[in-house]
């Protein structure tokens, strides 16, 4: 029963006042702006000082390698200079031993027999010792061939300097780095090759001393804890104390393969490897950045843009961290400073948590007043969405609450109340046209077996023949479809036919299935082709009032001697997959079913011994992508080209081939018409 309609009034406007209380949150949202805006300046400002952290161990690393390769490069002439003088070779090693205070070894090595009078190895080496005494050696013979070790022959291919991948010492306890140059006689020929060692202990622990953003002195140690800060200038006693936890960050080094170069844990020096230890977590990030400093990127500022990267943090060691990175010049090396996160958004988070605890308390009494005015408000709402549920389930007739206010509650009450009869009116109309519809659906899926059980479905279908092999698909687009495919033997002779019936679904395939049947009949008194064709020609053409015809190829094949006898009516040429693939030569008849009287050609060919007749419709090459670009008949031609040669495959390979590779051009579109292929391979060799 309806009830009567009064002036209505705005259930907004009662709300309005319930409303009005909740925009405390936007107070809430404009203090949580402004600690955000806070908060990214404060990233700021430790970001830069970061990054002056890691420019200041960078250029340190950068001028230690530098020295130590421009050290070694300034004797390459006095070393070609002096070859023919092989007791000089040690004399020089202690010259760029003794003159550069980072060169822990120095030694060259020549090729095998450079000087026949030292024998195959010849490599003078002078190491410098923990308290700087210098001795000399001689390395290289059976037990130890440095001729077939990966470093000399690298660099001798490559023929050019560059800095070795991180190596222990003979005693496995120390962990070198090689600056490596080759070394040239006067012919241009690479005679040798000149290590200098770099011991990577020197990058643990070693403390380097800069200038942050604010002009204020700092220390910073690569490969280790930074806890040591000595402050100068604008720095005072209290701020340097502050600065202190903020630096619990350290340093480490890769190379281009994830090896680490540094790393405070020294355990982890050549035998730890960045990527292995980033298995252990499952976060993804660390693997990226990993691969970002392997190929030589920088992680803060975009090298062609100037512009900040993102500013990432992720799970490094156990904690979530920041990382800063970029490439060591002149080496293949990567060096980082990760910084727990904590120290980046600690300011951030004990400001942000004092103001999240303020809005809090707001919201949850805003939350308190706002409850009770509103629940009142939309008490009918509830009552009317109880009754909707109801309904949902399909009790039609469940009886709507009554509303006391005359706004819009009161119109959609009246409004869900018309939609519930209408609703029962159609679910009544519904369950007879699903009744309707389901029958239909049922008939179409019998029709659908019935036309299949018409095609051969049993391959291969003469297991027991060594001459030849058939396999054969149809896809229909539709439920039933009208493409149609057929094969026997008679008389040791194989009689074969495709065809496409104009149209689709259930007309189509009553078309097909007569087809198929006179086929069937026709074909079993008469050999010639075009005799068949022509005989299902007049057939079909009588009485044809709906003015459908069939596409159709029929072939008959003399088993012993490969000849081919065959008709085309309008169908698409087959293949002739051989040592190479080309079209079968067709005559231009017509479709069946068309002209009465229609006088039909008889072609034949030969078939070589292993090969394939690939016959198929045009849902083959006329199946089209999302674009409605179609498959083609090139792309049919190049599939089976990957079948030519001696052995052009089996049929159920061919046509497996080119029914993914369809697939694989259509995508996502629709299937629009029938897709039927059918292979015939020829086996028999002639003459047996």
């Amino acid at each position: 029963m309806k009830q009567k309609k009064g002036k209505i009034r705005s259930f907004a406007k009662r709300l309005t006042w319930g409303i009005a209380l909740t925009q405390l949150i936007v107070m809430a949202l404009a203090s949580y702006y402004i600690y955000k805006l806070a908060d990214g300046l404060i990233k700021e400002e430790e970001q830069d000082l970061y990054k002056s952290y890691l420019a200041v161990s960078h250029s340190s690393i950068r001028a230690i390698t530098q020295e130590v390769a421009l050290g070694t490069i300034n004797h390459r002439a006095q070393i070609e200079d002096n070859l023919g003088q092989p007791d000089k070779m040690a004399d020089i090693m202690e010259q760029i031993v003794t003159g550069n205070p980072h060169v822990r070894s120095c030694g060259i090595s020549f090729v095998a027999d450079y000087y026949p009078q030292k024998g195959r190895w010849f490599c003078p080496l002078v190491v410098k010792g923990d308290s700087g005494q210098v001795e000399r050696r001689f390395v290289g013979d059976a037990a130890h061939d440095y001729l077939k070790a990966e470093w000399f022959t690298k660099a001798m291919k490559a023929d050019s300097s560059y800095w070795s991948k991180p190596f222990f010492d003979a005693t496995d306890s120390i962990p070198l780095v090689a600056w490596l140059m080759p070394v040239h006689d006067k012919q241009g020929r690479t005679v040798a090759v000149v290590g200098a060692d770099l011991s990577l202990g020197w990058f643990s622990g070693k403390r380097i001393r800069g200038m942050d953003y604010e002009g204020n002195s700092f220390s910073v140690y690569i490969g280790s804890d930074p806890h040591e800060i000595s402050g100068s200038g604008n720095a005072g006693l209290e701020e340097m104390r502050d600065r202190r936890w903020r630096l619990f960050s350290y340093n480490f080094i890769i190379d281009k393969d994830g090896s680490y170069i540094a790393h405070p844990d020294t355990s982890l020096v050549i035998k730890g490897n960045y990527f292995e230890c980033a298995k252990a977590t499952a976060d993804t990030i660390d693997d990226e950045i990993g691969r970002r400093m392997a190929a030589g990127n920088r992680g803060f500022y975009s090298d062609a843009e100037g512009e900040p990267a993102h500013f990432e943090y992720f799970d490094f060691d156990g904690y979530n961290a920041y990382m800063f990175y970029e490439p060591v010049e002149g080496t293949s090396w990567s060096i980082a400073l990760a910084v727990p996160r904590m120290l980046v958004d600690g300011i951030g988070m004990v400001t942000g948590t004092v103001m999240l605890i303020l809005i809090a308390i707001a919201l949850l009494v805003t939350r308190i007043v706002g409850r009770i005015i509103i629940k009142r408000a939309t008490n009918p709402l509830k009552k009317l969405a109880d009754s909707a549920g109801e309904v949902a389930k399909g009790n039609f007739n469940t009886p709507l609450p009554r509303i006391k206010h005359n706004d819009e509650i009161r119109l959609l009450r009246d409004s869900f109340e018309g939609m519930q009869h209408s609703l029962s009116d159609y679910v009544d109309e519904l369950k007879k046209t699903t009744a309707s519809k389901a029958a239909i659906e049922n008939e179409l899926r019998v029709a659908h077996d019935i036309q299949m059980s018409m095609l051969p479905k049993t391959f291969p279908p003469y297991p027991e023949r060594d001459d030849i092999d058939i396999y054969g698909t149809l896809t229909p687009a539709k439920d039933v479809g009208g493409d149609l495919f057929d094969f026997f033997i008679r008389d040791e002779q194989l009689f074969f036919c495709i065809g496409d019936v104009s149209g689709k679904g259930v007309p189509a395939s009553l078309v097909m299935a007569v087809t198929r049947s006179l086929f069937r009949n026709i074909s079993a008194h008469v050999a010639e082709p075009h005799h068949i064709v022509k005989t299902l020609n007049k057939a079909m053409a009588d009485g044809n009032e709906t003015s459908m015809f069939v596409t159709l190829f029929v072939g008959v094949i003399d088993l012993h001697s490969g000849l081919l006898h065959y008709c085309n009516a309008g169908h698409n040429s087959p293949l002739i997959v051989s040592r190479n693939v080309s079209l079968l030569p067709c005559d231009p008849n017509l479709p069946i079913g068309i002209v009465n009287d229609w006088t039909f050609t008889c072609q034949q060919i030969e078939l070589e011994p292993q090969s394939t007749i690939f016959l198929y419709t045009d849902g083959l090459n006329e199946a089209e992508d999302v674009t409605h670009a179609q498959f083609g008949e090139q792309r049919i031609i190049d599939v089976a080209n990957s079948f030519t040669g001696e052995d052009t495959g089996q049929p159920a390979a061919i046509v497996g081939e080119m029914d993914t590779s369809v697939h694989r051009f259509v995508g996502n579109a629709e299937q629009s018409d029938d897709l039927t292929m059918l292979a015939i391979k020829y086996m028999k060799t002639h003459g047996n």
